[in-house]
C-alpha cells in the first residue's frame, strides 16, 4: 500500500481566500480516482476537488471553514499499489 496526498492546485482565482465549505467523502470511505472529495469556496465560486487516485480516505488534514492555500495538503488517501506517495 501507498498513500496519495490530495493537495490544492492552483484554481486560477487571483488572491481571493480559499476556505473548505464541506468534505464530500467521509473519512474510511473508498473513492476512486476523479471522485469529488471536498467541496472549495473562494469568494462566489465553489469548486470541487476530484481525488488523485483510488482508495479509502485515511486522513483529512483541513477542516470545513479553514482557510487554505495553494500547495496544501489536504488529505491523504490510502492506495493499493505504487502510485506517488503523500510526502
Amino acid at each position: 500500500m501507498s498513500r496519495r496526498a490530495l493537495i490544492l492546485p492552483d484554481l486560477g482565482l487571483g488572491d481571493r481566500p480559499i476556505s473548505v465549505s464541506m468534505w464530500l467523502v467521509d473519512r474510511g470511505v473508498q473513492v476512486f480516482e476523479g471522485d469529488p472529495l471536498v467541496e472549495l469556496l473562494a469568494g462566489e465560486a465553489t469548486v470541487d476537488l476530484p481525488s488523485p487516485a483510488t482508495g479509502v480516505l485515511v486522513k483529512k488534514l483541513a477542516t470545513e471553514d479553514d482557510v487554505v492555500r495553494v500547495g496544501q495538503r489536504l488529505a491523504v488517501i490510502e492506495t493499493l499499489d505504487d502510485e506517488e506517495p503523500a510526502g
